[in-house]
């Protein structure tokens, strides 16, 4: 008796990726928790101010207010003074307060070039503290 050779033709066996790739996913998220309790979370004490302290700490300087009238007068915080009397009080004001500021306002009506001399003493005298209000 012989026997028939049963060729079988079979298919070559498939590896299938997606339940090693589940697996894999899973042990990667399980050692990115571990990992993230474990390490310490650093963080730096700090104290706000309350809301009381910080509109003290943020109020403004005071301000020397330079003022020029339409007829060419000179107002120093609304008392009339002269070109001669600016540049030492300024010198005053701003040697006794380090923070202060010199604002300089002038009239509509006077011409440009008064207003660009004046503001230009100014600053030889004040420097950066020194500024042109603009209505």
């Amino acid at each position: 008796m012989r026997f028939k050779d049963r060729h079988q033709t079979s298919q070559l066996p498939e590896i299938e990726l997606t339940p090693m790739l589940n697996v894999m996913m899973g042990i990667l998220a399980f050692f990115v928790m571990i990992t993230m309790s474990l390490t310490a979370q650093q963080s730096v004490d700090i104290q706000l101010p309350n809301s009381a302290e910080s509109a003290s700490q943020t109020a403004s300087p005071e301000l020397l207010v330079v003022k020029l009238t339409q007829q060419g007068q000179i107002l120093l915080n609304d008392q009339p003074a002269t070109r001669s009397q600016l540049a030492p009080q300024m010198q005053q004001y701003l040697g006794s307060n380090q923070e202060g500021f010199v604002i300089l306002t002038a009239d509509r009506q006077i011409p440009y070039e008064q207003v660009v001399q004046l503001l230009g003493e100014m600053r030889e005298i004040g420097g950066d503290r020194v500024s042109l209000a603009i209505d």
